[in-house]
């Protein structure tokens, strides 16, 4: 059973959209749907040979159906595993006397059992690469007396250069379920100046509550290390961590103590408070506020050589490129600091950002940020050491316009061929599968004929609900993309064919699945386009692939000037 949930694939088809019943239907909502499409396939109303084995297959497919969901054990295990999950063999969860509670229980053990299988092949590698550019020469450039000594220079060009680097990187090594090793290290340099550092931590989860870590360090700038971390939950609200560590080097041994202390303070909302001990000694007090739409954080920081308070805001737009723009302010001993920019996707794994900081007596900077996966790409660019105008304005304008620039010109071309070879990629894998479920939409619909023929002289007779065109598929509506060609498939007739009584009910599941209906654009978003006449009134409407629907409705009628 556990070999059979490593493939995370389901099986696509869908029981509850086959018989156009909610997720949710009752046994008599069942039984309802199964009888009437019993009646529409049944062979022995049909004479022709190819009809009557069409007829049959499509008989079968609903007996199933209604076999699994009509059965509570079966159901559930539908609802977790999917189709695949009943055609496998000697599973635990299928024993008659446990209940769907029990079975869902079972998967979520084996879930866990996954995930520790999993555990145990993964590093999780982290980096960072820093990159300290100084291009102060172009906005501080002085023109007095110094450029008379040199007058056969450079010719006036700016000198900018590249004054500092820090590369680090940590890996993790899971030992057992509950123990894992970390190792990490690091390299920098400033100014042709430079050191590194390489360190190992064993942690250990001691409990639902807590966990421990032992630290070890050595380098060539600090000397050895060694340190003790402790996280602990005291409530379901609170928690805490200390970390204590002893630095060794030939000025003797520097010990510090770290402690917080953290509580939610509402749903969104943590305070911090914390005490630190050694070379650098502080009190820190902070608010966090997280929800949705934005991001707030205020601290206060009593120590030395540092004191200072901060405030930061961050605005989360609620769109597709997860975009967010932010402003921050800190004052202290050190001088006041203003900072202000912004971020968005720009790829599945990537995240670019870009922050303006200007300050006193630190100048202006401008700090450009490039999030791939688990690596991070820093780029702090000093651009002046006074606040000048001409500065602030080039590290607001100039990231944004290279941006834009580059958006237009390589993002979004590349993003689109990305997508343009999966979507082929996933045509072509399940191209067998929709010429197969095409074939049975074409039977299913020859089937229907008569049944639909019934349906419409019945509510034609009492002015009813009549199917006139229906559409299913990808529409084009956008005027930019009038180049690419809609996909769609005619779907009149398996609709008449699921009114009852002048009324049309279609359920939240894919439409793909309605008998009659299959995918005809794989990956795409689809949508179903409906004109249809009531009381002698046109209607029309376009709804979501797996949006419920409902008609006839007022809202749906085409009024005539």
């Amino acid at each position: 059973m556990a070999a059979a949930l490593e493939e995370d694939e389901i099986d696509n088809d869908d029981y509850y959209s086959l018989l156009n019943v909610r997720r949710e239907a009752t046994q008599d909502e069942l039984k309802a749907s199964y009888r009437r499409l019993c009646m529409l396939y049944h062979p022995d109303k049909h004479r022709d040979p190819e009809l009557k084995r069409q007829a049959e297959q499509l008989f079968n497919s609903v007996h199933k159906a209604y076999e699994v969901l009509s059965d509570p054990q079966s159901r559930a295990i539908y609802d977790v595993y999917g189709k695949r999950g009943l055609d496998v063999e000697g599973w635990e969860v299928v024993e008659r006397k446990r209940t769907p509670a029990e079975i869902r229980e079972e998967y979520e053990r084996l879930q866990r059992e996954r995930e520790e299988r999993r555990l145990q092949q993964r590093t999780n590698p982290k980096g960072t690469i820093s990159v300290g550019i100084d291009a102060t020469d172009l906005f501080d450039h002085y023109e007095e007396d110094y450029e008379e000594i040199s007058a056969g220079g450079s010719g006036g060009l700016p000198h900018i250069e590249i004054n500092r680097m820090h590369i680090s990187q940590s890996i993790e090594a899971p030992l057992t379920t509950s123990d894992t090793a970390i190792l990490s290290g690091s390299l920098s340099t400033h100014n042709g100046n430079g050191g590194g550092n390489i360190n190992l931590a064993l942690r250990r989860v001691t409990s639902a509550k807590g966990w421990g870590e032992v630290e070890f360090g050595a380098g060539d700038t600090h000397g050895p290390l060694f340190g003790l971390k402790i996280f602990r939950n005291l409530t379901s609200r609170c928690f805490t961590t200390a970390h204590c560590g002893m630095q060794f080097s030939s000025r003797g041994i520097r010990p510090g103590v770290t402690t917080m202390l953290a509580r939610h303070l509402d749903k969104n909302t943590m305070g911090y408070l914390q005490w630190r001990w050694g070379t650098q000694s502080s009190m820190n007090t902070s608010i966090v506020r997280d929800t949705k739409s934005s991001h707030f954080t205020f601290a206060v920081q009593l120590g030395i050589p540092h004191t200072f308070i901060m405030m930061s805001y961050q605005y989360k737009f609620q769109d597709d490129d997860q975009t967010k723009i932010k402003g921050s302010v800190k004052s202290g001993f050190f001088g006041t600091v203003v900072e202000y920019g912004a971020e968005t996707k720009i790829s599945r794994h990537s995240v670019l950002g870009a922050t303006v900081s200007v300050g006193v007596p630190q100048g202006v900077s401008l700090k450009i940020k490039l999030n791939r996966a688990s690596q991070t790409y820093f780029f702090p660019i000093h651009l002046t050491d006074q606040l000048l105008p001409s500065a602030v304005f080039y590290a607001t304008v100039g990231p944004l316009v290279f941006y834009l620039a580059i958006q237009r010109l390589v993002i979004r071309p590349y993003v689109c061929s990305q997508q343009e070879q999966e979507l082929e990629k996933q045509r072509e894998s399940s191209a067998s599968d929709v010429a197969k479920k095409k074939q049975e939409a074409e039977a299913a619909v020859l089937l229907m004929q008569e049944s639909v023929r019934r349906i419409i002289e019945a509510e034609e007779s009492r002015m009813g609900l009549i199917i006139l065109n229906a559409w299913y598929g990808k529409f084009v509506t956008d005027n930019s993309r009038k180049h690419e060609r809609a996909r769609v498939i005619d779907v009149t007739v398996p609709l008449q064919c699921l009114v009852k009584d002048s009324k049309l009910i279609l359920t939240e599941a894919s439409k793909a699945g309605l008998p009659g209906f299959y995918d005809p654009c794989v990956g795409e978003e689809k949508s179903l386009k409906m004109l249809y006449q009531f009381r002698g009134v046109m209607h029309q409407v376009l709804c979501g692939d797996t949006e419920a629907l409902r008609i006839p409705k007022q809202s749906h009628r085409i009024d005539n000037e």
